[in-house]
C-alpha cells in the first residue's frame, strides 16, 4: 500500500494531458458493534476491507502527499458504476475534474491553463471546461482516479508484507492498523459496523495521508454547461 501519484502533464494548447494513476486509501463509517476483524490475520484484514469498499455506492477521499518534492492534494466524489467529480492540485496548479458516463471534463485554475499553454491560453480558457472521451489518450487516465472501484483494489492491493498493528482512533472511529514493512504505509481499518478502510499514511519525505468518508452518501454527478470538446480543437489545429 504505497503512494503512487504520477503528476499533470501537457503538450498542447488544445490537448492539456492528465496523467494521473492510482492513488491511496482511506475511508469512514460504521456503527457501535464490533466487526471482528481484531482477531483477524492482516491479509484477511486488507479482504475484508476491499470488499466492503467495493460494496459501496460511493465515497469521499481526500488528502496530501509529496510527490517529486511537490504536494499533490485530491478532493474527490466519486460513485460507484458512472465516475466523480471534484479538485486536484499538484505544485500550485489546480483544475476541477468531473468523469461522468464515460466523458471527462476538467476546468483548470488561470495559473494551470498559463502554465500549459501560456498567457493566451489562460485568457482564452478562464471559466472554461473542455471535455473529451474517457477512454482517449488525453483524459484516459483519469478513469482509474475517478472510477470507485479500480482506484480502490489498486490502491488495496499494492503492498508487501503486513503486518498487524495496534487499535487507535481516528476522528472518533476506533480502527486497527495494518503496516506494510515493505513500502512504509499504513491502513487504518474500521474495527464496527463495515471494515472500511479509514486513511492511509505515510511519514517522510514522500509521505502524506489520505481520507475516506461519507461512504455511500448521495453524490449528484452533472455535465457542465458548453464544455469545449477537445476532438473539435484537435480536427481544427
Amino acid at each position: 500500500m504505497r503512494p503512487r501519484l504520477p503528476l499533470p502533464t501537457a503538450t498542447t494548447l488544445a490537448i492539456v494531458a492528465i496523467l494521473l494513476g492510482a492513488v491511496l486509501l482511506g475511508g469512514c463509517g460504521g456503527s457501535s458493534s464490533s466487526n471482528g476483524i481484531a482477531s483477524k490475520t492482516p491479509t484477511e484484514i486488507l479482504s475484508a476491507a476491499t470488499a466492503a469498499a467495493n460494496s459501496a455506492s460511493s465515497v469521499h477521499v481526500s488528502g496530501s502527499i509529496v510527490s517529486a518534492g511537490s504536494p499533490f492534494t485530491l478532493d474527490l466524489e466519486l460513485v460507484k458504476g458512472k465516475g466523480g467529480r471534484g479538485q486536484i492540485s499538484e505544485g500550485g496548479l489546480s483544475f476541477n475534474v468531473i468523469l461522468l458516463d464515460g466523458t471527462a471534463y476538467i476546468s483548470g485554475s488561470p495559473a494551470f491553463y498559463s502554465h500549459f499553454g501560456g498567457p493566451a491560453a489562460a485568457q482564452l480558457l478562464e471559466g472554461k471546461w473542455l471535455k473529451a472521451p474517457a477512454s482517449s489518450g488525453t483524459f484516459a487516465s483519469l478513469g482509474s482516479l475517478t472510477d470507485l472501484n479500480q482506484l480502490l483494489n489498486t490502491a488495496l492491493s499494492d503492498h508487501g508484507a503486513l503486518a498487524k498493528g495496534p487499535t487507535t482512533t481516528i476522528d472518533g472511529q476506533q480502527v486497527l492498523s495494518v503496516t506494510d514493512a515493505s513500502h512504509g504505509g499504513t491502513l487504518y481499518v474500521a474495527t464496527t459496523g463495515k471494515p472500511y478502510p479509514i486513511e492511509i499514511s505515510k511519514s517522510g519525505k514522500t509521505g502524506g495521508k489520505i481520507s475516506f468518508g461519507s461512504w455511500n452518501a448521495p453524490v449528484t454527478l452533472a455535465a457542465p454547461k458548453d464544455a469545449i470538446d477537445l476532438s473539435q480543437l484537435e480536427s481544427h489545429g
